[in-house]
């Protein structure tokens, strides 16, 4: 199996399409931090002593607006008012100014989004890794191995992941080093604040940025598993890049609609990628829950999953 994986990501990384891609991903990266830099430049922080009366003075007002709004906007936007009261109450009773350099945390945090374009390269990569076999005529160079049509499936795949994982691994290490050769480090360590169900808890701003790195990667791994098991299927890699990029970029807009009249919505594929509703927001359907979410992707994984082995194992390679 070991050598099968080896074999693939050998075949990966031997394209130079893919050198091509990883190279965008430094280049946008560092697009993101010159621009930053530029906005930045010849600005600083303001030296706010006062920044407790500002956060007593923004509470009042958000408590007003909650009384005078009540009834009138979505619970959502309520609840995001006591998330924003209980956030200022908790750095008035822990002294933990908002006030502070920009730095290679945020700077982290600001080039999250690159996550999307991370996903779209590896499912260019899960698209094509099996299509392509039949394509270019090798896919009988490789069953003619005393290797069952499973293994190969497996290997595959799991050098998709390796791929995604390396990508991802770039992203954030790259993001980190220029973000700290940018803009520095953070004078002091100051935490993260979550907000979840009424409680605000300190966290390491490194955890927190590893933890949304793993939660907004769920989505690019389940249209990655979906992109694969299309290749599979229909052994068309302009197939599988064409649908899993619509839905990529359309499939939790889509959701959200239905979802604002039918509880069904909550069965969707992306109704459950995005877990960050259930830590730093609100579930897309009233009723859903992390367990339950947890549950979907499995199911639609095994899906996923049997439906590429069941097709490529029956498939007739002369066909």
């Amino acid at each position: 199996m070991l050598r099968l994986i080896q074999n693939e990501l050998m075949k990966i990384f031997k394209r130079p399409g893919t050198y091509v891609m990883i190279g965008l991903l430094v280049v946008m990266v560092s697009v993101i931090g010159g621009f930053i830099k530029y906005q930045e430049a010849g600005g600083t922080v303001p030296d706010n002593s006062d920044w407790k009366k500002g956060l007593q003075m923004e509470n009042a007002s958000l408590n007003k607006q909650i009384e005078e709004l009540k009834g009138q906007v979505s619970e959502e936007q309520i609840n995001y008012f006591k998330q924003e009261i209980a956030l200022n109450e908790y750095r008035i009773e822990h002294d933990l100014s908002p006030n502070g350099d920009y730095s290679i945390w945020e700077f982290v945090t600001d080039a999250l989004p690159i996550i999307d374009f991370a996903g779209m390269f590896t499912i260019i990569i899960a698209a094509g890794i099996v299509a392509s076999e039949f394509n270019w005529g090798t896919i009988k160079l490789l069953l003619i191995r005393p290797i069952t049509r499973g293994k190969i499936l497996v290997a595959k795949y799991l050098s998709v992941l390796l791929f995604a994982l390396a990508v991802l691994g770039i992203c954030f290490g790259y993001s980190s080093v220029l973000g700290f050769a940018l803009f520095g480090g953070p004078e002091t360590a100051t935490p993260y604040l979550n907000y979840h169900e009424g409680t605000v808890t300190e966290q390491s701003m490194f955890v927190h940025l590893l933890i949304s790195y793993g939660l907004n990667s769920i989505s690019m791994f389940m249209l990655a598993t979906m992109a694969f098991m299309i290749s599979a299927v229909f052994r068309s890699s302009s197939l599988a890049i064409g649908i899993s990029l619509f839905l990529m970029f359309t499939g939790s807009q889509l959701t959200s609609l239905v979802a604002m009249k039918y509880d069904w919505a909550k069965y969707i594929l992306f109704a459950n990628t995005d877990l960050t509703q259930y830590f730093e927001g609100y579930p897309l359907v009233e009723g859903m829950t992390l367990p339950f979410s947890v549950i979907m992707l499995v199911i639609y994984f095994v899906l996923f999953q049997l439906l590429a082995h069941i097709v490529f194992k029956k498939r007739d390679v002369a066909a």
